[in-house]
């Protein structure tokens, strides 16, 4: 049996996927992933994937690629080449799985599920619907079970890569916590200057810092390093290295984006700087200790707002030095100082 599971969206996305991935993985000879370029990385990460497969596909990008019907047909092709006797569609709330699918059935494969609140028509075999306030990495595993893919005994559905490489030639060996200041939606991070900030209460408060970053975030990495002391290591990571980074960290102090799931999967802490944008219910790190820091219901809470569409970005830039050291506490029982109480949610 071979099957395909889709899910087009970026790293994140791919990496809260994963459970539904192996569910898939268990009951197949092999298992693709299609996704789109900035989820590649994430889905060779994953376990129980044989192919990845990827395709900027102009319904789901950000910004969107222009409709080229070449590139469409090319897709078909390879899909078709493959001959998958099966295929999974993951998307969204708010994303429709019916273009994916549509591909899908032009390329031959006979059996295609999906959630999906529109009538499909003849493209899905399975229909499922999503249960209401469900995180995206347990609707994922619904649709898997519900297609007759449960999760295997003994796998307990938390995020899961590859083990990463050693990376203590870049780190050192004394221990430390990561601060990753950017975000792929500029809405969902803080502000240079407040990350600029934390990262100098956290290194006074005695914690050594490292930095982290990708190749175009390389001048905020700076910015907010040199605030510290703090080892800057943006861009100078692959991804499996920052894996290899995040899973040594005592904790990751990270907006809601690719490296807060990538943190989780590694079974790292992760301090989540959670912009209300979308709801923490579904985006929250999954099955692992963390600490949500903000204000859930600033102005701009389930508007999906990619920037921030309140001055001063209130959400986020007024979290308190106070919380986010007693967030580190909570989490690692670092030398951070006594401050109030924040909102603490378990593994």
């Amino acid at each position: 049996m071979r099957s395909l599971v889709v899910r087009l969206d970026s790293a994140g996305d791919v990496l809260l996927a994963g459970p539904a991935v192996r569910a898939t993985a268990a009951g197949s000879d092999r298992t693709a992933v299609l996704c789109g370029p900035r989820g590649a990385w994430a889905a060779r990460m994953l376990p129980g994937v044989d192919e990845v497969l990827v395709h900027d596909a102009p319904w789901v990008g950000v910004p969107p690629q222009p409709v080229r019907p070449e590139r469409i047909r090319g897709l078909v092709a390879d899909l078709a080449a493959r001959r998958f006797d099966r295929a999974l569609v993951l998307a969204s709330h708010h994303q429709s799985p019916l273009p994916t699918a549509l591909v899908l059935r032009l390329a031959g494969i006979p059996w295609i599920g999906a959630d999906s609140e529109h009538y499909p028509g003849s493209l899905l075999d399975l229909r499922h619907r999503r249960a209401p306030g469900r995180h995206e990495a347990e609707a994922a595993v619904d649709l898997a079970t519900a297609a007759g893919l449960p999760l295997p005994a003994g796998d307990d559905g938390r995020l899961r890569v590859t083990p990463p490489p050693d990376t203590s030639a870049l780190t050192g060996t004394d221990p430390y916590l990561v601060l990753h200041p950017g975000a792929a939606v500029p809405a969902r991070a803080w502000s240079p200057r407040r990350a600029a900030a934390a990262l100098r209460a956290l290194a006074r408060a005695g914690h050594r810092m490292v930095v982290t970053g990708g190749p175009d975030e390389t001048a905020l990495t700076a910015e907010v390093a040199a605030a510290g002391p703090a080892l800057d290591l943006g861009g100078r990571t692959e991804p499996a290295q920052l894996a290899g980074v995040l899973a040594h960290a005592d904790a990751v102090v990270v907006g809601n984006t690719g490296p807060a799931h990538l943190a989780a999967a590694l079974g790292t802490p992760v301090v989540s700087l959670f912009a209300p944008v979308v709801p923490a219910e579904r985006w929250a790190p999954y099955k692992v200790p963390h600490v949500l820091l903000g204000s859930p219901d600033a102005p701009c809470a389930g508007t999906g707002a990619r920037e921030c569409p309140v001055s001063g970005h209130p959400c986020l830039d007024s979290v308190s030095d106070a919380e986010l050291l007693d967030a580190v506490t909570t989490l690692t029982g670092g030398p951070a100082d006594p401050a109030p109480a924040c909102r603490e949610v378990p593994a």
